[in-house]
């Protein structure tokens, strides 16, 4: 697949976020279940680095909700999050210590299908310096696209 499939996919700057959409073959309210469960992300994880919720973690998110994932980039590591937005079968995003947001916006089609917009959100990042060494922006940006195929592709082998 190339990029042209994807509806936007863009690294903005200005606004401190990447942005990154594409049509899902699923009913809204079945992506967002995925997405409320932590079990659920690392089926879809596009960057290799989510590995599994830590056994503590709830089996679905709300709003105030933290959770922790292990993690591996390198070394193994675990992270916690806090959902920070939450809109059931609409909008989900949560943050850690970092400050960055991955945020996701579910846009229910016509035909049944939703369009699925990932955004990583750096604009209350602590460290913005610290994304730019890492090269974070470009890391995560072709994450998100791989991220959002593999969710594309977790619907249509349903």
């Amino acid at each position: 697949m190339t990029n042209s499939q994807f509806l936007e996919s863009t690294i903005d700057s200005k606004n401190e976020v990447i942005r990154v959409s594409l049509v899902v073959p699923a009913p809204a309210k079945d992506i967002f279940d995925l997405l409320a469960s932590p079990a659920g992300h690392a089926v879809i994880d596009g960057s290799g680095n989510v590995k599994a919720p830590l056994a503590d973690a709830p089996d679905r998110l709300a709003l105030g909700t933290k959770f922790g994932m292990d993690m591996k980039m390198g070394v193994k590591y675990k992270i916690t999050n806090e959902v920070v937005e939450f809109e059931e079968n609409a909008r989900i995003a949560w943050r850690h210590f970092g400050g960055h947001i991955w945020r996701y916006i579910l846009e229910p089609q016509a035909d049944g299908s939703t369009k699925v917009t990932e955004e990583f959100d750096w604009k209350k990042n602590k460290s913005k310096l610290m994304l730019k060494v890492i090269n974070a922006f470009s890391k995560n940006h072709k994450s998100m696209e791989q991220t959002l195929l593999r969710m594309r592709d977790h619907f249509a082998g349903k």
